[in-house]
């Protein structure tokens, strides 16, 4: 994990955080002003945007683009890390 943390600061991620949510967590639709990053480290998850669904398992990683209005659903607990790229 540290060695990914450490990799996302080069790439010039900021805020970067390890972070868990349960099983049935919604995250309603949403945007937010800078890049983001979700690396999947256990768990299951589904982050839709308006033209995409990504099933995200353990080891994937997805970037979400500035102003990108998505949601996200839990399948099951899942830790994963975040950065944003302001």
């Amino acid at each position: 994990m540290d060695k990914i943390i450490e990799k996302l600061k080069k790439e010039g991620y900021k805020n970067i955080f390890v972070h868990t949510d349960y099983k049935g967590t919604f995250y309603d639709w949403h945007t937010h002003p800078y890049e983001e990053i979700r690396v999947i480290l256990e768990g299951e998850m589904i982050i839709n945007t308006k033209n995409k669904s990504y099933h995200l398992k353990k080891g994937d990683i997805l970037k979400v683009k500035p102003n990108e209005e998505h949601n996200a659903k839990v399948l099951s607990d899942c830790t994963y890390i975040c950065g944003s790229k302001i």
